[in-house]
């Protein structure tokens, strides 16, 4: 009878591996988490799919989120304005993880209205460009950065989260060889997309790929009419055919856009959220979604 107590004991949940409590700043990061921290954290995001970090507001549940959770992993370069203000309002006393700590920020984008690329806009950012994760090659960074920051906190884990980052990073190897080969094949000439806002900087730095947006790197931003005026220009001077809205921005003024350019828009780009759409529901099913959407518009 004591062997049967005692068996039942060690196989009763309560005295179950508790797991890491572990919230994430927006859908991207958490998911990038997920792969990481596997069966032994547990992660919240507080900007959900498909909405957008740049105009989220935190409301008393996201503070009693954070206060409940032992790491708070965070994008980093500016892309969280919020941070700081709800770490102190929920009296954070864990871990923070920076994801991109390690990333090589790339500088904002200096727009020549005499070159037609004064978009009219402003940015919070400060001087460097946030959207880092549209280069697999920095997410490599982002796994690296959580498998570090989870050993520390949970350092019986440190083996099971090194082990999961590195099977993650091989299949991000994967991805971004097959995007190089595959964007490699389209004429330069081609590789110029038109799309919501810059974020896509780090894609177009890795695989050769010309952006254009009415907005910066904020969707918050206004564009100016002589920006959007001057873009007309641009778009049918070059004659760009790969034209996008986005999941998480208003599409209105890419409409008015694309009427006024005499350009079809051709689908949907996925930038700073996960989607509830199965084709962008993961970080690599985000990504390939969106080489495939400009593949077929560039060709």
């Amino acid at each position: 009878m004591r062997r049967w107590i005692a068996a039942a004991l060690l196989m009763s949940p309560l005295l179950a591996q508790a797991k890491l409590p572990v919230v994430a700043s927006f859908s991207i990061v958490a998911d990038v988490a997920r792969e990481v921290g596997g069966d032994r954290v547990d992660v919240v995001s507080l900007v959900a799919p498909d909405q957008d970090a740049h105009v989220f507001q935190p409301a008393p549940a996201d503070v009693k989120k954070l206060a409940a959770a032992k790491v708070f992993v965070v994008n980093g370069l500016g892309f969280e304005g919020w941070m700081t203000r709800l770490s102190k309002s929920a009296g954070f006393k864990g871990m923070t993880i920076t994801a991109a700590a390690k990333v090589k920020p790339l500088a904002m984008a200096e727009h020549d209205e005499h070159e037609g690329h004064d978009h009219g806009h402003d940015h919070d950012h400060g001087k460097v460009d946030p959207h880092a994760w549209h280069n697999p090659q920095n997410v490599v960074l982002y796994a690296d950065a959580m498998a570090d920051g989870f050993a520390k906190a949970d350092p019986d884990g440190a083996a099971y989260y090194r082990q999961r980052a590195q099977a993650y990073k091989a299949k991000l190897g994967e991805l971004d060889a097959w995007a190089a080969k595959s964007l490699a094949a389209v004429p330069a000439d081609r590789r110029k997309v038109l799309t919501s806002h810059d974020a896509f900087a780090y894609l177009g730095a890795r695989y050769k790929i010309r952006f254009m947006a009415p907005q910066g790197v904020n969707t918050d931003a206004e564009a100016s009419a002589k920006g959007v005026a001057a873009l007309i220009r641009q778009v049918k001077k070059e004659k760009v055919t790969a034209v996008f809205f986005e999941n998480m921005a208003d599409r209105r003024l890419l409409d008015q856009l694309s009427r006024e350019a005499g350009v079809k828009v051709g689908g949907k780009l996925y930038s700073d959220a996960l989607s509830a759409d199965p084709a962008a529901s993961s970080y690599l099913q985000l990504f390939r979604s969106n080489v495939n959407a400009m593949l077929a518009t560039m060709k």
